[in-house]
């Protein structure tokens, strides 16, 4: 497996707690409907890096509707400031990703198998279907020094493929937890995700999570789901912080995810 350029591919940042990289799309969303370059996506990654948290996410998209081509280099270059922390960047290697891999060499590529035109990643790779297609992208990242992460849903039985293609981590794909809590269903839902995790480790993958999660939920599913590396969170990060501001809301972030450690 590949080796990230500030920590071991598969352990977790600060002190061996879940990592919390803030996924700071949406802001550059809210900027792009005025031409007055507010508010910065700059100024919000280091701020959100000032109140601890362990790295900064970006998924640009061809269209650019949110994170922009310069955004990502202008992070990239602003996170050379910050050793320790970790540059993620998401996106459909078959699109726009990888040359932004190829540039930048981020800490993490996270490949997620979106289409150009839909709003926000919806779906996993499909497994055996995809690996003949991922297998030389893989490989690439890797000789760049890139550790890569594929978004996945919940299915334990795909793990196995996965390492087998050469995968550092998964991101495992939480709408349906996230749907189905605090529901009488929670239980269900969780249920996939745990056994995912555990199929994982035996691989020797590691797991990270996002989509949907927040301050509500997320504490439950990390006490639950075993091992997990890294919290991905942007929609309900960036909307608690229009109310809370940056710094406070990273740190609450961070105390949910405390929270879990500290029950279990």
């Amino acid at each position: 497996m590949a080796t990230s350029k500030n920590i071991p591919a598969n352990s977790a940042l600060a002190g061996g707690r879940t990592a919390l990289s803030v996924n700071v799309n949406k802001v550059a969303l809210l900027r792009n409907t005025r031409q007055l370059d507010i508010p910065s996506v700059l100024r919000a990654a280091q701020l959100c890096l000032m109140a601890g948290a362990s790295g900064i996410t970006v998924h640009p998209r061809p269209d650019e509707r949110h994170i922009k081509h310069h955004d990502v280099h202008e992070l990239a270059d602003m996170m050379g400031d910050w050793p320790g922390r970790e540059f993620n960047i998401e996106g459909n290697p078959f699109h726009n990703l990888m040359e932004f891999v190829r540039d930048l060499k981020p800490d993490q590529a996270t490949l997620v198998p979106d289409s150009a035109d839909q709003s926000t990643s919806d779906h996993g790779w499909s497994f055996p279907a995809d690996a003949a297609c991922l297998r030389p992208i893989i490989d690439e990242c890797h000789a760049l020094g890139v550790r890569v992460s594929l978004f996945m849903d919940p299915v334990p039985e795909a793990m196995v493929a996965v390492a087998a293609l050469g995968a550092d981590r998964v991101e495992l794909y939480t709408e349906t937890y996230a749907r189905a809590w605090p529901g009488l269903h929670k239980t269900q839902a969780l249920r996939p995700f745990i056994e995912t995790a555990k199929a994982a480790a035996l691989c020797g993958l590691g797991v990270n999570a996002g989509h949907d999660l927040n301050r509500d939920n997320l504490t439950e599913f990390l006490q639950d789901v075993p091992g997990v590396l890294e919290v991905s969170i942007g929609h309900a990060l960036i909307a608690d912080a229009l109310e809370l501001g940056y710094t406070a809301t990273v740190k609450d972030y961070l105390r949910c995810i405390d929270a879990a450690f500290e029950a279990s």
